[in-house]
């Protein structure tokens, strides 16, 4: 296995890519258009009213990114020529049948399709549960019956997540690459039945339509949805509604997917790309971004975490070079006995700590001081840590909260006078208390990903050329404080710190 191989395999493929317009995707379409400019066609599922918008999303919010400017670089005035003959947008979603497609789109699609990669998903904590059902389960489905109408499909590839896995907060583990079991829960002695939480959601969406539709109940219906997500989540043992619905489509996977050729790939926290096209490119806040834009606007003086553990992340684009190996690896294997499984992670090989990451950011806010808007520099401050939900609640009750408090009842007596103050404060301490919400589980994360499976893949890779080491997938080749201070934080601030 190296990288003519690798290359090589998608040579006169014809590729479907879903949510190619997400930070994974873009990095995927550009890997396969400048390493194989001989691939058939890269067909990109996008959400458009018709052929012309999904074709002007596509030319927008992909090929028009800084992420392609290599390869734009590599073509010269024949860029958009090179494009417009290997990529075709194709309107659909996968939350329908047939993907939203006429029938004739879709059989021409079918007789086409070799290889198919899934990574379309709603990667929202707290999504609705109608909403996650609809795309990380039931897209799933959909897809792999449209892949069972294609006689040439080489290939199902399914971007999963590590986190899958659950909260194990509680206790060191090693998280095996191993598929989740149908009706498999968390919770011992309960049986997760997907098509008893589809009626679920059901039921509840038919009683809270009763009531007239209006902006009130619009919003009664959204609430009462993402909290429906997170308490099934919780009750069959994952700790949101996102890992929980991303668990149920590796499960529908499994059922549905008879002899055809599967491989799940499952990402840890996906970092900004660390090598090729272009070191720092990033699209959309991940976990720890949250944590660097909140210290970097001055909106986050402490947060929850033990500086000790382990933050499990892996750059986008050894995300992608592991999962075009994977392609070529398991191509045609038809009716495996046990779907192959792949952790695109660091924890096991090449662990970086949360201290490394904070570290690496202070250092770097230190030598790169913020200007505020009166043009002075803004200090760097340092952040406290707490081991435990209980002292940092109360440490911001009485650091935070109580002085809120007593400004809004002065701000009252004195007619707004204190309005902008009382506001701005309140603004970082709701800020704090989200993040506190929402990340919190992953801040006390004790599992170790095994990846026994991805190191075999790593193993049989010939690393003997520079091209070979474009598809380089190996964690231990990362220094994690010379990436996240040279390469990572700067590129949130320059991609995602507005």
């Amino acid at each position: 296995m190296d990288a003519a191989r690798i290359a090589g395999y998608f040579k006169r493929k014809s590729i479907l890519i879903t949510g190619s317009t997400g930070f994974l995707g873009k990095i995927l379409v550009e890997k396969i258009l400048r390493v194989q400019p001989d691939a058939s066609k890269i067909y990109l599922l996008v959400r458009g009213a018709d052929a012309s918008s999904a074709q002007q999303r596509v030319q927008e919010e992909v090929i028009n990114t800084e992420l392609f400017g290599l390869l734009m670089g590599k073509h010269g005035n024949g860029f958009q020529p090179f494009i417009q003959e290997k990529v075709v947008a194709v309107a659909g979603d996968i939350i329908y049948e047939n993907l939203g497609l006429e029938t004739p789109v879709l059989k021409a699609l079918a007789e086409e399709m070799d290889v198919i990669v899934n990574i379309a998903a709603t990667t929202n904590f707290y999504e609705r549960y109608d909403v996650s059902l609809d795309v990380n389960v039931m897209g799933v489905k959909h897809l792999c019956q449209f892949a069972k109408q294609c006689p040439r499909l080489k290939m199902f590839m399914q971007v999963s997540t590590a986190y899958v896995c659950g909260d194990v907060r509680s206790r060191e583990v090693l998280i095996l690459e191993k598929p989740i079991e149908s009706g498999e829960s968390l919770h011992e002695g309960r049986y997760l039945d997907i098509d008893a939480e589809l009626r679920l959601v059901k039921e509840a969406k038919k009683e809270l339509q009763n009531s007239p539709v209006d902006e009130a109940a619009c919003k009664t219906e959204r609430k009462a949805m993402k909290e429906l997500g997170l308490q099934r989540a919780r009750h069959f043992g994952w700790p949101n509604t996102y890992v929980f619905t991303k668990a149920m489509g590796e499960m529908m996977l499994g059922q549905l997917r008879g002899a055809m050729p599967v491989v799940i790939v499952r990402p840890s926290i996906i970092t900004s790309v660390r090598a090729d096209p272009l070191p720092g490119w990033m699209q959309g806040v991940r976990t720890i971004d949250t944590l660097i834009i909140g210290y970097a606007k001055q909106n986050l003086s402490c947060f929850l975490g033990d500086l000790s553990v382990v933050v499990d992340v892996i750059p986008g684009d050894m995300v992608v070079n592991a999962m075009m190996a994977a392609v070529a690896a398991h191509s045609e294997e038809k009716g495996q006995a046990v779907v192959p499984v792949y952790h695109a992670t660091s924890s096991l090989r090449n662990p970086a700590t949360y201290k490394v990451l904070y570290e690496s950011g202070r250092r770097h806010f230190y030598k790169n001081p913020r200007v505020g808007e009166n043009g002075e520099v803004v200090p760097t401050k340092e952040m406290r840590f707490f081991p435990t939900i209980a002292r940092l609640r109360l440490y911001l009750m009485l650091t935070f909260k109580l002085p809120l408090e007593i400004l809004h009842l002065v701000n009252l007596l004195l007619c707004g006078h204190f309005s902008r103050l009382y506001n701005d404060l309140n603004r970082k301490y709701k800020f704090v208390m989200h993040l506190l919400d929402v990340y919190g589980p992953f801040a006390f994360f004790n599992g170790c990903f095994d990846d026994i499976n991805m190191e075999r893949l790593r193993q049989a890779m010939a690393m003997k050329t520079p091209e070979d080491h474009m598809f380089n997938f190996d964690p231990k080749a990362i220094n994690w404080d010379d990436y996240f201070t040279r390469i990572h934080i700067p590129g949130v601030l320059k991609y995602l710190h507005k």
